[in-house]
């Protein structure tokens, strides 16, 4: 890109272009350089709107938290409706997409980008430990109308139903997993606690 000319929305481009780097090429690839080059601008565009690269990268992450909020959201309204199992398959099926995947990849390989996020995550895998907290909101709503057993332990539940998740799908080179299998997985964890 030539020297002087406006990007529109730079932070956006290039977190699109550090999704795209690390769809294809993994955790490892990324660098500033990577990116910038993969959203066709200069290296000095990042450094013009980041610190240093780990905080782009930092910043990149709680972007992505934060669009799982509104899903969140959905869910938790989707509380009552449909089965518990199916709802839960379809909320890790959505969490577990191909970025999130490669993203959870990307915070557990870079310790300085962990650090950084502990200010907002202080526990736990930073968007692992937000979907829990997600799924346990919804689980918490299905047992006030009943459709889980009252001393269900949902803050052990909500957990284990996302590190089972992203067992199913951490490989991203291999096929991902079909709704039935993740249904089974689902029906599993839950055992004897689902009503519906």
């Amino acid at each position: 890109m030539p020297t002087g000319v406006a990007i529109r929305d730079a932070r956006e481009q290039l977190f699109d272009a550090a999704e795209r780097v690390l769809l294809r090429d993994g955790p490892s690839a990324l660098s500033s350089r990577a990116v910038t080059t993969e959203a066709g601008c200069a290296k000095g565009v990042l450094h013009r709107h980041f610190d240093d690269f780990d905080a782009f990268l930092a910043e990149l992450v709680r972007d992505r938290i934060a669009r799982m909020d509104g899903r969140a959201a959905a869910l938790r309204d989707a509380a009552g409706t449909g089965t518990v199992v199916d709802r839960l398959a379809e909320a890790l099926t959505d969490l577990f997409g191909p970025v999130a995947v490669a993203i959870v990849g990307l915070v557990t390989s870079r310790d300085e980008l962990r650090a950084r996020l502990r200010r907002t995550t202080p526990a736990g895998i930073p968007l692992l430990t937000e979907a829990a907290a997600a799924l346990a909101c919804y689980l918490a709503a299905e047992r006030e109308r009943g459709r889980i057993a009252p001393d269900a332990d949902i803050d052990s539940l909500a957990p284990t139903l996302i590190g089972s998740g992203h067992l199913l799908f951490a490989d991203r080179m291999g096929e991902r997993p079909g709704a039935e299998a993740v249904r089974k997985v689902v029906a599993a964890v839950m055992g004897g606690v689902v009503r519906d």
